[in-house]
């Protein structure tokens, strides 16, 4: 948005005159019908001209005053009493050439009414009548078409396809600065040079430096690029133009094109200033490629945005930031030097990241005093600053949903749960057989997962149906893993067959729940096959099938860039591969048919059992002690004091704390 040139009303003077000439003209068209029809006394009697006659005939006395108005030849009248027709009346006359003559007038009326009076009409209000119908349909068509077509936001906007969307912000239009922004820290320090060289250019310049001209930003969804682009706004002592590369984009060709130039011409005239282009692959992406040719809409606007980025007619004063999560199909010449100098990398956050994007996203939120955040932020790896967000207010909802003052640990946990895996469906009511399967089977996955030292901690297990499953084991590992080894893999394979294999050697059968278990094994151990070179048979070789489409997102046509036989020997390797995990998850279950069958009969008493309890079962202690013991602890950490407790039971505890919070912990674990 551009400052208007000067001596040009802005737009919201416009609006504000808008409306009170509006109003004006409104008024003035009542006005006129209220002078020109509103001559009426209210609750006169419509008469005909016989009655009107029959009155007159009455003589002096019966109407005490009539009036003729002459520009509708209407009789209005008031009676000396309301013995019939009220106290006023009306008559239309119907024939006022025939009917009122200056004879009429002088022989009947003159002498059998009080007061006569007939007024002429006015000329300036039968001019107005007459214009009034036209000055209506003006009206409309102004409000309902010219407007419109003016409006950038209009239906239709045929006047503004040309000009930008982008919006002008300053940091004094937006609350989101730096330190609103956690777990990106490298990042955010390459933009804080941007936003120093901006505020303070001859520092940079005194050494012949000069700042990048592109910054794009790169990283999954949910990572906080557009945050970080806020939050560049807020701290920045420039003008800030956001527009989103979808923006760009018309089914008329050049119409792109157009607001790209438009919008750097804006940028020109508030120079130096930053834009920022949010979802660029929208308009970014590889030319040449896929569906349409060199006409095409998207490639008019990228070949606009190349120009304007870097052509003869620049200005060294605009910094253009992008975002994307998909770097991989923009087009070379975006990316090139001179362009998008820079490319900022927006990870995942780690611990330490967690800790501080759930410290920012709690500032409001009523926390209980022994919440520990950092054993939240333990139990969230995998998890984006976008996922942590809606953790904390899952939590503030759930809580308020209980009527707490605070928002408890457990609300954390169930907030977590609900995030990752869906909400608890407690309505769901299964039969016996159905939830003694799923005990089975979730038992198997437990079993398997915290007797393999390469598994992932057991985090919790419950056959109370979540998301689109009966049932879940939950694995949460106790800190960020930035490799998976084979080993580490194949223990997730073996533990997604753990419940298959559960199924079959104690139900007696097997069922369709294991779908998604072997879907997901299935398609871990293609890729160590195909993709990663862990198959000592196949080869440190990428035999990935298919690419995605540049403009469709998906495959069109299954392509394979080997020979029949070297997919025979993926086939033969994959099969291997998945019949050993299985072979291996069955022999741990096997050793270990007693603790399979206690852990299920736990399952169906309390259907949820957390890390703790499930090791507890383990090793024949029982839930009841586990979830005393966790309820002493909670209530020493909120009086602060350590009681003194037997001896036993400090033991317990002691167990207990060398698992690590949050249910991360496993013991027992060894390499099968």
């Amino acid at each position: 948005m551009s400052h208007p040139p000067e001596g040009t009303p802005s737009p919201r003077r416009e609006r504000r005159l808008r409306g009170p000439l509006t109003m004006i003209l409104i008024l003035g068209f009542g006005a006129i019908l209220l002078f020109a029809f509103g001559n009426y006394p209210k609750g006169s009697k419509e008469l005909t001209w016989a009655e009107f006659r029959t009155l007159l005939a009455q003589g002096p006395g019966t109407i005490e005053r009539l009036e003729l108005l002459r520009q509708e030849w209407v009789l209005v009248g008031t009676l000396t009493n309301e013995a019939k027709y009220g106290k006023s009346f009306r008559v239309r006359i119907p024939n006022h050439e025939t009917y009122i003559t200056p004879e009429f007038e002088e022989k009947e009326i003159a002498p059998n009414v009080g007061t006569y009076i007939a007024r002429d009409p006015s000329r300036f209000v039968e001019i107005m009548v007459s214009l009034l119908p036209w000055a209506v349909m003006i009206a409309l068509f102004y409000f309902f078409f010219i407007r419109q077509m003016r409006s950038p936001s209009g239906p239709s906007g045929v006047l503004s396809f040309g000009k930008s969307r982008a919006r002008m912000q300053t940091k004094e239009h937006v609350n989101i600065t730096f330190d609103d922004v956690a777990g990106i820290d490298e990042a955010k320090e390459e933009v804080q040079e941007i936003v120093e060289f901006l505020k303070n250019p001859l520092r940079f310049q005194r050494l012949g430096g000069r700042v990048p001209k592109g910054v794009l930003l790169v990283g999954a969804p949910g990572t906080g690029k557009t945050l970080l682009a806020k939050a560049i706004a807020g701290e920045a002592d420039v003008p800030f133009f956001s527009i989103s590369g979808s923006d760009f984009v018309e089914m008329f060709v050049g119409v792109g094109a157009s607001r790209v130039r438009d919008l750097f011409k804006q940028a020109r005239e508030n120079s130096p200033c930053i834009i920022f282009l949010d979802e660029i692959d929208a308009v970014g992406r590889k030319r040449g490629a896929g569906v349409g040719g060199g006409h095409d809409e998207r490639e008019q606007t990228l070949n606009a945005i190349l120009v304007e980025m870097d052509g003869f007619d620049t200005d060294a004063g605009i910094i253009i930031i992008a975002a994307t999560n998909r770097p991989d199909i923009l087009d070379p010449a975006l990316l090139r030097p001179g362009r998008f100098d820079r490319q900022i990398v927006v990870d995942m956050p780690d611990l330490k990241g967690r800790e501080g994007i759930l410290r920012i996203h709690a500032r409001n939120v009523k926390l209980a005093p022994d919440i520990d955040l950092k054993i939240l932020a333990r139990g969230t790896s995998s998890c984006s600053g976008a996922d942590l967000e809606a953790v904390i207010n899952e939590a503030a909802l759930i809580a308020t949903m209980k009527d707490r003052e605070f928002v408890e640990m457990e609300d954390l946990e169930e907030a977590r749960d609900k995030v990752k895996w869906g909400r608890q469906k407690k309505s769901r009511v299964l039969e016996l057989e159905d939830r003694r399967i799923t005990s089975f089977h979730e038992s198997g996955h437990a079993l398997v997962a915290h007797y393999l030292s390469d598994a992932e901690p057991l985090h919790k297990v419950t056959i109370i149906p979540r998301g689109m499953s009966l049932g879940a084991t939950m694995q949460l590992p106790d800190r960020d893993r930035y490799h998976m080894s084979r080993r580490r893999l194949l223990a997730i394979v073996q533990v997604l067959f753990a419940g298959r294999v559960a199924e079959e050697m104690f139900c007696d059968d097997i069922t369709s729940g294991a779908q998604n278990d072997i879907k997901r094994a299935t398609e871990i151990v293609r890729r160590m096959v195909t993709e990663w070179g862990m198959s000592e048979k196949i080869g440190p070789v990428n035999y990935r099938e298919g690419q995605e489409h540049l403009f469709l997102g998906a495959e069109i046509t299954r392509t394979r860039n080997h020979s029949e036989q070297i997919g025979l020997e993926i086939d033969l390797e994959v099969r291997r591969i998945l019949d050993e995990s299985y072979n291996l998850a069955k022999i741990v279950i096997e050793d270990h048919r007693a603790e399979i069958e206690a852990l299920a009969a736990q399952l169906l008493k309390y259907e949820v059992l957390s890390g703790r309890e499930v090791a507890a079962i383990f090793e024949g202690d029982s839930v009841e002690a586990v979830r005393a013991a966790a309820k002493r602890r909670t209530e020493r950490a909120r009086n602060g004091t350590a009681t003194e407790e037997p001896a036993e039971q400090s033991e317990s505890d002691a167990d207990e704390e060398n698992h690590g919070e949050g249910d991360l912990g496993a013991k027992g674990k060894f390499a099968y």
